[in-house]
């Protein structure tokens, strides 16, 4: 019954998250001339377009499993974007990969503000309140780690592709090949982190969460 209550709470936010995070991807595109996203019918909020079945079902059940219930993660099919429509592709995909994690990190920090109207008008963030606070708690946490991660430099994460737009075009496309081999790449930093005892992804993001919760709901990340 504790595993179906935290599944209600985690699932909508990650979901949310995932979707707005692509979401925002494809209006930027659209917005500097492709509108591949809107044609593809993925510029919407309605979650079936988006779901991928690994990214966003097996993987973050079965992260949610093997940690217990404390861990979940996922993520949504990439929107298409045609870089040909654009009319400076290399600094326009900047822009574009901007928009994802700059919206997670946006909706961790309204979040974050709602958090704080409990303790201004000192609702107890239990009792017949529990659910919202737990939702707008965990929709802070998801959003936050989910843009933060996305901004680390490793292709095919956006941060990669920042670094490539502002990489001369000499670089650019041996920069970009890495793509390919991305996922072991990060699967190598994460398993090396856990042999080592120290998680390169973790050190980068567990301050600014730790940070964000101390702020906005008051209480320490231990808590949770």
């Amino acid at each position: 019954m504790q595993t179906i209550i935290k599944l209600a709470l985690w699932v909508p936010p990650l979901l949310f998250a995932v979707i707005a995070h692509e979401y925002a991807h494809g209006r930027m595109a659209e917005r500097l001339g492709d509108p591949t996203a809107r044609i593809k019918g993925r510029l919407t909020f309605n979650p079936l377009p988006h779901i991928d079945l690994m990214g966003s079902i097996i993987f973050p059940l079965l992260l949610f499993l093997a940690s217990g219930g404390s861990l979940l993660f996922g993520w949504a099919k990439p929107v298409p974007i045609n870089p040909y429509n654009l009319k400076n592709p290399k600094r326009d995909m900047i822009w574009i990969s901007l928009a994802g994690p700059g919206t997670n990190i946006a909706l961790a920090i309204a979040c974050g503000l709602l958090l704080r109207v409990f303790g201004v008008w000192g609702l107890e963030p239990a009792g017949p309140w529990f659910p919202v606070y737990a939702l707008l708690l965990f929709s802070m946490i998801i959003n936050l780690v989910l843009g933060l991660f996305n901004l680390i430099p490793i292709p095919p994460l956006d941060g990669s592709k920042v670094v490539a737009g502002l990489l001369p075009y000499r670089f650019y496309f041996e920069f970009m090949k890495l793509e390919r081999y991305g996922l072991f790449i990060i699967l190598g930093v994460i398993l090396a982190g856990q042999f080592f005892g120290v998680s390169l992804i973790g050190s980068l993001v567990m301050p600014v969460l730790r940070l964000f919760i101390g702020i906005f709901a008051g209480q320490d990340l231990g808590a949770f």
